[in-house]
Formats: C-alpha cells, sequence, structure tokens
C-alpha cells in the first residue's frame, strides 16, 4: 500500500535522510529524500551466481511488475509522489559492481512550494512506520582524496594510446577515466558532503544512492507525462581567472573543432537511440556554453513525446552508454576502456536516478561523484576507524586530444567531489 498526503512546508529535506546512508535526490532545494526500505532491485555477482545475466529480469521489467501490483493512494499528484525507487546502475554490464533500485519505507518531498510525505508498506508483512522527523547534522569532518589505480603519468599513456588508435581507424571517440582514493571517518554524517555538493552545485543533480554521492550537471533522460527530455554534455574548459579569461574561455570553447567533434558525436547517439520511442524529436542545432562554478561545458538540450509506453528506465537503459561517457562506437569504445583503465567503473558514469509507478522518472548520469564505501548497507560496527572512499572522472579523448589537456580536464573535474570531501 503505497499513501501519498500533503504536508506542511519542508525546508531542508535532507535534514530527514539518514545520516549515515542517506537517500536523495536534489535540485535548487526541491527534490524527494528516502527513509528506510522495503526492497527493490539487485542485480549484480552476487545476486543469482552461475546464472546468465542475460537471463536475469531488467530494472524496467522488475520495476513494471512492481508497479502492477501496488495500490496507490496518490491525491497530491506531484513528481515524486506516489510509489517511487531510487536507483544506481553500473556502467559497464561486465562491472563486478551492483545494481539496485530501492523502494523506501517513506519518501519526504517538496516541488515547487508543496511538500508531502509518501508511506509505502508492503501487503504481505507488517514493518513499524519509519519515523519521520529532522535529524541534527554530526559534525563537520574532512577527507583527502589521492592517487589510485591510474596515476596522471599513466592516465597520459592511456591517452596516447587511444590517440593511436583513433588515428588508425578503429574508433572515433572514447572517453578515459582516472581513480583517486581515500577514506573517510566511520562515524560521519555522509549528508555533509551531499549538502556541500547541493549548496555549491545547486544546477547540478545532488544524488545520495546506496553510498553514491555525487552532483551531477548531466541529464541522462527525464520522462514526465509523456514528454522527453535529455541534456547533452560534450566539450569541456576550465573558468577562467576573471571575466575577461572567463569570456574568452567560453568562446574558445564554442569554437573549438576538437570538442565540436566530441560533442556532435554525443548529440548524434542521443537522437539515434531517441529517435526509436520519440516523435516530434526536437533538439538545438548547435550546442551553447554551460557554465558551472569550476568550467564550461558545451551542452544540447533535447526534447520530443513518447511514442511508445516506454518507462524512464525502458529509456535509460536504451541510451546508455551514450558517447559522453564511452564514445563511439560503442561497443569498440568500451573495449578500449576495458583495455586501457585498469579498475572497475562501478557505478561510475552509469545511471542514476528516481522512477514512480507511471513509469515517469529523473535520471542523470553519475559524476562528479564517489562511492562511499561498498555493500548493500553499510555497518559502520564492521570498520575499525574509517570507510574507502573512490572517485573518479573522464575526459572525451578523440584525434586531437593532448594528454595534457585531458589530464587537466581530469583535475578540473575532480574538483567538485574534492573540495566537498574536504
Amino acid at each position: 500500500m503505497v499513501e501519498t498526503r500533503e504536508i506542511e512546508h519542508v525546508g531542508d529535506l535532507l535534514a530527514y535522510a539518514s545520516p549515515g546512508d542517506p537517500l536523495a535526490w536534489l535540485r535548487r532545494g526541491d527534490g524527494i529524500v528516502g527513509i528506510g526500505s522495503v526492497g527493490g532491485y539487485e542485480r549484480g555477482p552476487r545476486s543469482a551466481p552461475g546464472s546468465d545475466p542475460a537471463s536475469l529480469p531488467t530494472p524496467a521489467d522488475t520495476w513494471r511488475h512492481i508497479a502492477e501490483t501496488a495500490e496507490v493512494d496518490d491525491p497530491v499528484g506531484l513528481p515524486g509522489t506516489g510509489l517511487v525507487a531510487f536507483g544506481t546502475l553500473v556502467f559497464d554490464p561486465r562491472s563486478s559492481g551492483t545494481s539496485r533500485l530501492v523502494i523506501p519505507q517513506a519518501v519526504i518531498g517538496r516541488h515547487h512550494g508543496r511538500s508531502w510525505v509518501t508511506r509505502i508498506r508492503p501487503a504481505d508483512t507488517t514493518l513499524p512506520d519509519p519515523a519521520v522527523e529532522r535529524r541534527p547534522y554530526g559534525p563537520y569532518w574532512s577527507a583527502t582524496l589521492g592517487p589510485g589505480t591510474l596515476n596522471p603519468e599513466g592516465y597520459q599513456a592511456a591517452v596516447r594510446q587511444a590517440v593511436d588508435r583513433i588515428v588508425a581507424g578503429e574508433l572515433e571517440k572514447v572517453v578515459l577515466a582516472r581513480d583517486l582514493v581515500g577514506t573517510i571517518p566511520a562515524d560521519a554524517d555522509v549528508r555533509r558532503l551531499v549538502r556541500a555538493l547541493a549548496d555549491d552545485y545547486p544546477d547540478t543533480w545532488t544524488f545520495a544512492v546506496d553510498g553514491l554521492i555525487g552532483a551531477s550537471p548531466e541529464t541522462l533522460v527525464t520522462a514526465a507525462r509523456g514528454v522527453v527530455t535529455a541534456r547533452v554534455l560534450a566539450g569541456t574548459i576550465p573558468r577562467g581567472t576573471d571575466a575577461h579569461d572567463d569570456t574568452e574561455a567560453s568562446a574558445a570553447l564554442a569554437h573549438s573543432a576538437k570538442d565540436l567533434d566530441e560533442h556532435r558525436f554525443a548529440v548524434q547517439s542521443v537522437l539515434a537511440t531517441l529517435g526509436q520511442h520519440v516523435r516530434h524529436l526536437r533538439a538545438d542545432p548547435e550546442p551553447f556554453t554551460l557554465k558551472l562554478p569550476n568550467l564550461w561545458h558545451l551542452a544540447t538540450d533535447v526534447a520530443g513525446d513518447l511514442d511508445d509506453h516506454a518507462s524512464a528506465l525502458d529509456l535509460v537503459a536504451a541510451l546508455h552508454p551514450t558517447a559522453a561517457v564511452a564514445g563511439t562506437p560503442t561497443d569498440a569504445a568500451l573495449d578500449l576502456i576495458r583495455l586501457l583503465e585498469p579498475f572497475d567503473r562501478g557505478r561510475y558514469a552509469g545511471p542514476v536516478g528516481w522512477i514512480d509507478g507511471e513509469g515517469n522518472g529523473e535520471w542523470a548520469i553519475a559524476l562528479r561523484c564517489a562511492q562511499i564505501g561498498a555493500g548493500p548497507a553499510r555497518n559502520f560496527a564492521g570498520y575499525s576507524a574509517t570507510i574507502p572512499v573512490v572517485a573518479h572522472a573522464g575526459a572525451g579523448i578523440v584525434a586531437q586530444s593532448n594528454p595534457d589537456t585531458e589530464l587537466l580536464e581530469t583535475r578540473v573535474k575532480f574538483r567538485p567531489i574534492v573540495d566537498a570531501l574536504a
């Protein structure tokens, strides 16, 4: 049984989340926060040992079954009300990581000045309602990230190898990432990290799902009552040190042949995929420069009307991985990523977001993020004093790419999560 009721205005949604394992999706103060869990979906190495991954149900199919059997009482009818699941999916189907949909016991939400609470109870069990109350924030804490498996010199070498493959005609573009690692205090209130990202990058999707915490500027897909939208980001340059330098940086990006080529590959991949599900598909004729606190992106907005019964998760499955986070052609890019990146991306650059019982939802690409700990639930008693953290950042490599420039781009992209952790 799912029951949504409007409540008095909620000022700080994040204050209701779990300090140790928050479940949140926020933008400009609006969004949803989950409390507890009543189940969902899990797919990973431990979910069905020995089985063929292709034979396992997809997140979209599992969610469709759950939604069809749910009894929903939702007079509010706003985005994020009714039956909702938060999700985080791995980048690569060969990943040793786990994809999850989490159905919370309760959801606190806010949209355009209206607030609500949703309670979700399984029909076959009796669970006490979770406490829906503000939880005081714990003390401030800090952490530092350092070189991971692929250090800066190794990353530059990987870029050179990728350029050689592209020049040889094996592919047109590949996105290569590197990693940073560190630890945080075992008793850290990780809502502090979510809050820092939300405050510093209010126009991004700030998320916390199963320990994956970040602030992504890139919308993979949004589905809302038959309208489908996406925002493609590819092509990056750091912000200038003053107003004059910043204007010059934006103009340089807008006229960069290398970045425009990279962006075109990403837009074409999204249009080709959405065209199978969407009619009246529209896209900006030319990219615009999107300003974020630390960098400029080339961006293109895409929109259309849903032409079939695809849910947000169906569209996610069709779109991912886009050329913006993998490359072109996709299969060749994935093969090269597996060869040149000496680590498993896990959920980095994978889809993250939420879906409701009608198939509507908002999904971003998990960028500017860090994975806190591992496993389906974090038990602080299982750690001595610290919890591991890993973060990734990447850059799109094309024939004209320069290893020094691409390394600098990853440093700029690491800045949001490194600054927030510090």
